[in-house]
């Protein structure tokens, strides 16, 4: 996968969002005429619906499907990445604490037991287990010295991570204490990796595809709906970390697909659930320090060694050092400045950001997606009924190349502006004339943004035409105020030539 993806950053893993569908999928396949479930046909007639799942994402990829992605507002990716943020951090402070009888991922508010993600937290703090709670404070005091930035101009911890340094402070611990029954853990507050047997050996590790029921069309159904939502889902994670790569790489949404649907079909073949790209994982790598797809394959490489090869010392590891770097992650995807930030770009933006956030942590992901999705076309609609809007671009031989920018420019103008953009040839002139626009959504100001910010290295002179201060004051004194702080570039706003 991470030689056909085009994502210098992003990391793929088990569908989060096809939790349910996964549950159901095993459920009806493996269900006879009688009612009777078997988990030993349900689960390999389920691998058949990957695999065929993955083929219809190479289908989905050919048929150019991967343009959907840019048709999300960015106030919606916002309130996604700062609910899984939370969710991350709801999920693991059980682990952290040594209450480990709770639901994993990001599959929904509400668990099958009866309880939700917040009484859950109320029964692990009257169930804390003193050792988990030791390797998690300790953990926890690693994690943050190693983001300090004394410690930064230190090579030495620019090389060795902090989550490798808490993981192997886990493993010392639960041997050194192994016969303390006070800093003792239970089995299920441990890694759990299937080892191999003496009867079942290498070949016991995998499950391969049934089948027997290829022509049947709940088969066929259950594939279609595993390769669109996944495919949405990854979708929505490239659009994600595309906003949280400090580099502005724009991923290719239609090889992304093919990736992944390749991806699937491995999985399927070997008995894994189908994947996705994973915001989780893009995220933590990113914030290890990964710049190149490199890091993703290196990163499966080392999963799958370390299982084959290292289960015994993989299985040492306490839930609990793993719920500490989870929870960093969470924090740093919902830093409590992130809602300052979209109190900044205007009303419109908050709400749509807010309403899909808490749509996502008191439901689930999909269905938080669509909520937020369906407020931001409400906002646009109410936008678009008061201006109407065209977009037009000129071209001509030997002439600068001209964007004219229409009086009302809302998000479901982002995908033809950035491919616009993204096929301007180096060493060109280019005029972006806004002088007829009443209105601009902060997302393609973002967009013209990093346009400028990547023109720099590709000799591309700009010139802005247009007063952008008197169209969007909100989102212009939020910029100002940011770029102040950080005095990367330049303001694009103003009537202003750029060269190189």
């Amino acid at each position: 996968m991470g030689l056909i993806s085009g994502s210098k950053i992003g990391v793929s893993g088990p569908a989060a969002g096809l939790t349910v569908i996964v549950a159901d999928a095993i459920i009806r396949l493996g269900t006879d005429a009688n009612g009777i479930f078997d988990m030993e046909r349900g689960f390999p007639l389920f691998l058949s619906a990957v695999v065929l799942a993955g083929i219809i994402q190479i289908g989905l990829a050919f048929a150019k499907s991967g343009i959907i992605g840019y048709y999300f507002p960015n106030s919606v990716i916002k309130g996604m990445l700062t609910a899984i943020g939370v969710i991350i951090i709801l999920k693991q402070i059980p682990h952290a604490l040594g209450h480990d009888v709770i639901a994993e991922g990001f599959d929904g508010f509400w668990q099958k037991d009866g309880e939700n993600s917040f009484t859950e937290l109320m029964i692990a703090f009257g169930d804390i287990n003193p050792a988990a709670l030791l390797v998690t404070s300790v953990s926890m005091f690693v994690l943050i010295l190693w983001e300090q930035n004394f410690m930064k101009k230190i090579k030495i911890f620019n090389i060795i991570q902090g989550p490798l340094v808490v993981v192997t402070a886990g493993i010392l611990f639960t041997r050194i204490c192994l016969d303390i029954d006070i800093f003792s853990f239970e089995k299920d507050e441990m890694v759990g990796i299937p080892l191999m047997t003496d009867q079942t050996g290498f070949s016991g590790l995998f499950t391969t595809p049934d089948w027997s029921m290829l022509f049947n069309s709940d088969l066929w159904i259950i594939a279609f709906t595993i390769a669109v939502v996944a495919s949405l889902e990854t979708l929505l994670c490239v659009e994600a970390t595309d906003k949280m790569d400090p580099e502005k790489n724009v991923t290719p949404t239609n090889r992304e697909l093919i990736a992944q649907g390749a991806g699937n079909i491995a999985s399927g073949l070997v008995g894994g659930l189908p994947v996705t790209q994973v915001i989780v994982r893009s995220s933590a790598n990113m914030q290890s320090g990964g710049k190149t797809k490199l890091a993703a394959m290196i990163h499966g490489l080392f999963i799958a060694i370390s299982v084959f090869l290292l289960p015994d010392i993989l299985n040492m590891i306490p839930l609990s050092s793993l719920a500490a770097i989870l929870i960093m992650v969470g924090y740093k995807l919902a830093k409590p400045s992130i809602f300052k930030e979209m109190a900044g770009q205007g009303r419109d933006q908050l709400i749509t950001f807010l309403i899909t956030f808490l749509g996502i942590v008191f439901t689930d992901l999909l269905m938080g997606i669509g909520i937020g999705l369906a407020v931001g076309f409400f906002m646009i609609l109410r936008k678009n009924f008061n201006t109407p809007f065209s977009y037009t671009e000129t071209f001509g031989d030997g002439e600068p190349i001209e964007i004219i920018l229409s009086d009302n420019v809302t998000f479901l103008n982002k995908a033809s502006i950035l491919q616009a953009l993204n096929a301007i040839p180096n060493q060109s002139a280019v005029i972006i004339d806004a002088t007829s626009t009443h209105y601009i959504h902060p997302d393609v100001i973002e967009i013209i943004d990093d346009f400028i910010v990547k023109a720099k290295q590709n000799d591309i002179s700009i010139e802005i035409k247009g007063d952008f201060h008197e169209v969007n004051k909100d989102h212009l004194d939020y910029f100002l105020k940011k770029v102040s702080k950080d005095g990367n570039h330049k303001t694009p706003y103003f009537e202003t030539i750029f060269k190189n």
